[in-house]
């Protein structure tokens, strides 16, 4: 299961090398959304709400690979996880502690999974 291959990924453990959250997601679902090498290596600086407009990595990976895949189910994938974690902004789901940054790569992992997204 890629949801478990993201947190594995975020959590550097069961043999996988440690990433942060954005590059956790991509990692795991690059190649089922025909993502390259180059795409995925772009998603190193993009932890720690330092996504543009500060958005959660998390989301933005998985919102990157969605929007490849079908366009049409971005507004609902978007919506749950704002549900979920409160927010797309980093320091604001920090701030409601709704979900940690391992509970976003997860959602946004479960809502890749899901088929919100693609």
């Amino acid at each position: 299961m890629r949801k478990i291959k993201a947190k594995n990924h975020f959590l550097g453990k069961d043999g996988y090398v440690k990433l942060n959250c954005a590059q956790s997601v991509i990692k795991a679902y690059h190649d089922l959304f025909n993502a390259s090498a180059q795409e995925v290596d772009a998603f190193v600086g993009l932890g720690g709400g330092k996504a543009p407009e500060g958005k959660c990595g998390a989301y933005y990976a998985a919102w990157q690979l969605a929007s490849k895949n079908n366009s049409l189910k971005i507004n609902r994938f978007e919506r749950d996880f704002i549900n979920a974690a409160g927010s797309l902004k980093c320091k604001e789901i920090r701030k409601q502690r709704k979900l940690s940054c391992l509970g976003c790569v997860e959602k946004a992992a479960e809502l890749l999974e899901g088929g919100q997204g693609c």
